[in-house]
C-alpha cells in the first residue's frame, strides 16, 4: 500500500513540473510575439535586398519602417523631383542621392523636428530600384531596357539583348548622363567589338551602375543592285571599304547580258548625289586598276541593250527587298 502511494505522489509531481515548465513556455512565447509586434514590419520579399553602395534615385520604391510606429511604416515610390511624402509631415523629405542609412538619418531628423516622435527608430530599404536603367539598343537581336539591381558588365547587358545582329558595327557605344542630368547622355567609351568578344583587355569589359546608354551601330554598307545575281546590301568591313570587284563577288557575280558600264551613285554630305561612271568590263578584264567603294555607295550595272533607270528609280527600288529590287529593275528596264 505504501508503494502505490509513493508511485502515485512521484507521478503527481513529474505532472506538476512538467505543466510548470510548460506554463513557463507559453509565457515565454507569448513575451516574443508582443515583442515582435513593436518591431517595424518587413515591406518587401524574400527576393530583393538593398543595394548599398548605390544612392536612391528618382523613382525608386523605397520601404519607411518606423518603430512602434505603425502608421508611420509603409511603401512609398520617389517622385521624380526627388522627393518622398510621408505622413503627418508637412514638408517632404529629400531623397534622390542619399545613400539607405543617410535616409535614415533624414527622416528621423524629420519626424523629431516635426515633434512627432522623440527618439525615432527608422528602417529604411530599397524595394524597386527604377532609376538605374539600362539600355541595349541598335543592332542587337532584342533591344532591351533593364534595372541593374546588382553589379553588371558590359557583356552581360549584351547577352540580356540576345547578342548582336548580324549587321553590327565594329565598335559599341557606351553613353551616361551627367551627374544631376536627366535627359541627356555623354558619351564615355567607345569599344572595339572584336577585342571586348575576345576577352584580350578586360577593362574593354565595362563595369555598369545604371544610367547608362548601350548603343551598337550597324555596319556602314554598299548597294549593289542591278543584273547581279543576289543584288543587296553588304558590310564594307573591319577595313572600311570596299571595290567593285569585291561587290561583284559579294553579289555572286553578274547575270548574262550584263553591261560592261556600271553606274556608281554616291551622296554627298551636302545631300547630292553623284553619278560616276565606271568601266566594269576593263576592270573585270584586269586591264585597269580596281575602283574603291565609299559606305553608302550604290553600283548599278544595268542591262547591256537596255534602258538605263535613273537615281531617283534606284532609289525607290532600295526600299524593297533584294529580291524585288532585281525583279522590279528588270520590269522597268524592259518597258
Amino acid at each position: 500500500m505504501s508503494q502505490m502511494l509513493a508511485r502515485s505522489l512521484l507521478t503527481l509531481r513529474n505532472l506538476f513540473e512538467w505543466s510548470s515548465l510548460r506554463a513557463g513556455g507559453l509565457i515565454l512565447i507569448c513575451g516574443l510575439l508582443v515583442v515582435a509586434q513593436d518591431l517595424p514590419r518587413p515591406l518587401i520579399d524574400a527576393n530583393t535586398a538593398n543595394l548599398p553602395a548605390h544612392p536612391v534615385g528618382a523613382n525608386d520604391l523605397i520601404a519607411v519602417a518606423v518603430y512602434r510606429s505603425p502608421e508611420l511604416t509603409r511603401t512609398v515610390r520617389v517622385g521624380t523631383d526627388g522627393l518622398i511624402r510621408l505622413p503627418m509631415l508637412k514638408q517632404p523629405v529629400k531623397a534622390e542621392g542619399l545613400m539607405p542609412a543617410e535616409l535614415e538619418s533624414t527622416i528621423a531628423a524629420a519626424l523629431k523636428t516635426a515633434r512627432l516622435l522623440v527618439d525615432p527608430l527608422v528602417t529604411v530599404t530599397v524595394v524597386e530600384y527604377q532609376s538605374r536603367s539600362i539600355s541595349v539598343m541598335g543592332a542587337v537581336r532584342k533591344p532591351v531596357t533593364f534595372q541593374a539591381a546588382g553589379p553588371t558588365t558590359l557583356l552581360e547587358a549584351l547577352a540580356r539583348a540576345e547578342g548582336l545582329a548580324s549587321d553590327a558595327g565594329p565598335e559599341v557605344l557606351v553613353s551616361k548622363a551627367p551627374e544631376g542630368a536627366r535627359n541627356s547622355a555623354g558619351l564615355i567609351s567607345r569599344i572595339p567589338i572584336r577585342a571586348l568578344l575576345a576577352g584580350s583587355d578586360t577593362a574593354l569589359n565595362l563595369k555598369l551602375e545604371g544610367g547608362e546608354e548601350i548603343r551598337v551601330p550597324p555596319a556602314d554598307k554598299i548597294f549593289v543592285v542591278g543584273n547581279v545575281k543576289r543584288p543587296g546590301a553588304f558590310p564594307t568591313g573591319d577595313e572600311g571599304g570596299n571595290t567593285i570587284l569585291k561587290a561583284v563577288a559579294l553579289a555572286e557575280g553578274l547575270m548574262p547580258y550584263a553591261s560592261k558600264e556600271a553606274v556608281i551613285y554616291r551622296r554627298e554630305a551636302a545631300g547630292s548625289v553623284n553619278q560616276i561612271s565606271v568601266e566594269l568590263g576593263k576592270i573585270m578584264d584586269r586591264k585597269i586598276s580596281d575602283t574603291a567603294l565609299l559606305p553608302n555607295d550604290v553600283l548599278y550595272i544595268p542591262e547591256a541593250k537596255a534602258r538605263k533607270l535613273g537615281w531617283a528609280t534606284i532609289e525607290k527600288l532600295l526600299l524593297f527587298g533584294s529580291g524585288a529590287t532585281t525583279a522590279l529593275i528588270y520590269g522597268a528596264a524592259v518597258h
